[in-house]
């Protein structure tokens, strides 16, 4: 007796994507359910996607990537699950894979995928991101997003991990100010998960981190052979890092500052 088809639920969170959601959701159009969490965007990414008969989607504040990723998640009707960035693109090839290991009866609870990241439209080949995998297809019932992380979350794993042998497509790079802007960002929700956990402000750790992030990316991952787009992107990875350090020396003061009473002026009476 042949074993049933499985059916795949395809996530994705959102905020102001337009130019790269498209081709995001077109590739995964093979899914039996897309499901996207919208943090209130402003660009007509919400509008888009309420068009589409094939897309559900749903708005609710941001918090964090794993607040909303874990939320996401909880939506998902089947235990198969494709998790991918707005700014993410199924190839055909890894389509077909991905369809054949979900319906593998040798199938792992979760699979790696390795991604090429693209400068605009260019591949970025080196620059520290050659290496980069992440968890993208999963049994929704062997997996929870640990919530220590606020940023770049990791998946926690009841059972074994296989990897993918095609490359999920990431248009990281739009443009200098939209990357920056996202780099900046995740800086900030690395602040905050250090001081959750005590961390504190070093000036010499924040100049020495900074620099040897700029250095390990250029120089030993070989950045410097992605010519200009190594340089930016060696950068702001490094600003990044810079960012984090300013948010929690911030944020730590924050904490030490006193809340005063406010004070009432007495007027004398004439």
């Amino acid at each position: 007796m042949s074993t049933p088809k499985q059916k795949l639920s395809a996530l994705i969170i959102t905020y102001n994507e337009v130019g790269y959601i498209e081709k995001c959701i077109e590739s995964i159009s093979f899914a039996d359910e897309i499901i996207v969490v919208d943090s209130f965007s402003t660009d007509g990414t919400y509008e888009f996607l309420e068009d589409l008969p094939n897309v559900e989607v749903v708005q609710r504040p941001f918090q964090n990537f794993t607040d909303q990723k874990s939320y996401a998640l909880q939506l998902a009707s089947n235990d198969w699950v494709l998790f991918v960035d707005a700014d993410e693109v199924v190839n055909p090839e890894l389509r077909d894979e991905i369809m054949e290991v979900i319906n593998s009866k040798d199938s792992y609870e979760a699979y790696w995928f390795y991604r090429k990241f693209m400068y605009q439209n260019r591949p970025l080949h080196f620059s520290g991101w050659q290496t980069d995998k992440n968890h993208r297809l999963f049994r929704k019932s062997k997996v929870r997003f640990t919530s220590e992380r606020l940023v770049h979350e990791p998946l926690q794993v009841n059972g074994s991990s296989g990897k993918l042998k095609q490359n999920l497509t990431h248009y990281c790079y739009k443009n200098f100010d939209d990357y920056k802007s996202k780099m900046l960002h995740y800086g900030t929700l690395k602040a905050r998960e250090e001081r959750k956990k005590g961390k504190r402000f070093s000036f010499i750790k924040m100049v020495v981190k900074t620099a040897w992030k700029f250095f390990y990316n250029f120089v030993i991952r070989l950045g410097f052979l992605d010519g200009t787009k190594g340089i930016n992107v060696c950068y702001l990875n490094a600003l990044s890092v810079h960012h984090r350090f300013i948010k929690m020396q911030s944020l730590e003061r924050a904490q030490r500052t006193p809340i005063l009473p406010k004070m009432v002026q007495k007027h004398e009476l004439a």
